[in-house]
């Protein structure tokens, strides 16, 4: 059979339906209330990166007023922000990035994926302007050490002394001008230390053999006064001329075509090869002295 409920029961049991039905309702309204909360970091983010950007803005200004004031700021604060300025930032690709940020949140997209990327890409910007400015200083080193090599190296040779010989033979070709005394004649033998196969050679040549045909025309390699004419000695029949400090000495002569005290000028004819004093065949010793020291006469005439 069915119960029947009394009217204080019924009353009691429609309470607790409409106290249930009423606790319901707060939950679903709390929960609405939680959805639309998630909101509100989205807006606080916007509001971030808004104000951020606007402060970039104003930094890169300040910069560009400082690289442009030349009569107020110091010429190396100007060149540090010429720098700062010249770094590539891809404002196109931001703006993007921007753009992109900003649909988000107006669909009410998650701006995590949105902001993620966007600072990953601030950190690439950023590090590809740390590897410019690295280059850049590696260059300037680069450039600073090379400099500093090829001084070091340019003081070395200025440091590098030169040899008596070397002295005289600079001075020589600064002061004066000498010409081959034979017009036709090769080296047969050459100045300096050479192999003695016979008693008659010595082992350091003070000059240069120029091997040619008996009586061939001698001319004077230089201008200047006879200083000395001799048949005496190892040279034979041989003449020294001087101009200033500097003696050129032509031996073994068949003839001699001048005095002592004669005035010479250069190209002049002079003597005659020959075979005089200790030589082994008609040829012409030639010599070049400077302050009574020998120097090399290939250094100071081509033959």
């Amino acid at each position: 059979m069915e119960k029947t409920l009394s009217v204080d029961e019924r009353i009691r049991r429609a309470e607790e339906i409409y106290y249930r039905r009423k606790t319901q309702n707060s939950k679903r309204e709390s929960a609405t209330v939680n959805v639309n909360n998630t909101d509100k970091p989205n807006l606080k983010l916007f509001q971030r990166m808004f104000i951020q950007i606007i402060v970039c803005i104003l930094i890169y200004t300040c910069f560009y007023f400082i690289k442009n004031a030349n009569y107020i700021f110091s010429d190396e604060i100007i060149s540090k922000t010429k720098q700062i300025l010249e770094y590539d930032i891809n404002i196109q690709k931001l703006q993007e990035q921007f753009t992109g940020y900003i649909n988000g949140v107006m669909n009410k997209n998650t701006n995590e994926d949105i902001i993620v990327p966007l600072i990953e890409d601030e950190n690439n910007i950023k590090e590809e302007n740390e590897i410019q400015e690295n280059i850049l200083i590696e260059n300037i080193v680069e450039e600073n050490v090379v400099a500093n090599e090829v001084t070091i190296e340019e003081v070395k040779v200025e440091e590098k002394e030169l040899t008596q010989e070397e002295k005289d033979v600079q001075e020589i070709l600064s002061n004066y001008s000498l010409i081959n005394p034979l017009e036709v004649g090769v080296i047969t033998s050459d100045f300096g230390e050479r192999e003695s196969t016979n008693s008659s050679v010595t082992p350091y040549h003070t000059g240069i053999d120029l091997g040619a045909t008996n009586g061939t025309s001698i001319i004077a390699a230089m201008e200047g006064t006879v200083n000395t004419v001799s048949s005496v000695g190892d040279y034979g029949n041989h003449i020294k001329i001087l101009n200033g400090d500097v003696i050129t000495l032509y031996a073994h002569c068949s003839e001699i075509l001048v005095t002592e005290g004669e005035k010479i000028t250069q190209g002049q004819e002079i003597a005659k090869v020959g075979s005089t004093g200790n030589s082994t065949g008609p040829h012409l010793h030639f010599e070049i002295r400077k302050d009574g020291r020998y120097v090399n006469p290939s250094s100071i005439i081509s033959f």
